[in-house]
């Protein structure tokens, strides 16, 4: 190859990129609207990025790229944690993070700043940002729980799950309501022993959580439920 040939190589590559480069970040540019969801951008969204601004949420934890890495990304926290969790998160952080060895400064937020900062995260979990961070992606989750859901017929544990109707509140693959905390959250955190114990008596290990107690539910009930939700932390993709 003559120099002169591998110079036309490099510069018709770099243009040939810069220009594919410049037509994505427009046609994305063009796509904000509906790629954000613009029409569910409500004065209480607005006032909730106002809030989480005010109080210097971004000083801890990140949205959408922007912040520090000191507390978990919060781009996806309304998909993962459900409004009842993260309110819990604001009004009480001394309580919801009493066993972390990350701890929440509690800002005294007013009722109305915490039913605004809940909106705006759940506004932001829904922009379609190409599944980012990755590993709060539901896509990864429902992966990584399709074994467990075919086998749902069978297994005691989602029996038991059914049974007391959790989905109304907690959500599993694309099931269930988003009150609660996700179960594939759970099983990044809990062993089923602890989950097992929880369900006995919520109040006892989380204080103000708000969900109730299953002391109807024999031990081997409760362990077949922690055993079903820890088994999804089981690697994705197998």
């Amino acid at each position: 190859m003559t120099e002169k040939t591998a110079k036309w190589i490099f510069w018709g590559g770099t243009s040939v990129s810069l220009l594919l480069f410049l037509a994505l970040t427009v046609d994305t540019h063009r796509q904000f609207a509906a790629l954000t969801h613009a029409d569910k951008l409500s004065d209480q969204v607005v006032s909730g990025k106002r809030a989480f601004e005010k109080h210097n949420c971004n000083d801890c934890h990140t949205v959408l790229g922007f912040g520090a890495y000191y507390a978990p990304d919060l781009t996806r926290a309304y998909t993962r944690l459900g409004e009842a969790s993260i309110q819990r998160r604001l009004e009480s952080p001394e309580i919801a993070f009493v066993d972390s060895y990350r701890k929440m400064p509690h800002q005294k937020l007013s009722e109305q700043e915490v039913k605004d900062i809940v909106a705006y995260l759940a506004w932001i979990s829904q922009i379609e940002n190409q599944d980012w961070p990755p590993q709060h992606s539901e896509k990864r989750w429902k992966r990584s729980t399709a074994r467990m859901l075919a086998a749902a017929r069978v297994s005691p544990g989602a029996a038991v799950i059914e049974q007391e109707q959790c989905l109304a509140c907690h959500n599993l693959g694309a099931t269930g309501g988003n009150q609660a905390i996700r179960f594939e959250w759970i099983a990044k955190r809990r062993d089923s022993r602890w989950i097992a114990d929880f369900l006995e008596d919520p109040e006892k290990h989380a204080p103000g959580c708000g969900m109730p107690a299953y002391p109807h539910l024999s031990l081997a009930q409760r362990e077949s439920v922690g055993e079903f939700i820890a088994a999804l932390s089981a690697p994705s993709g197998r």
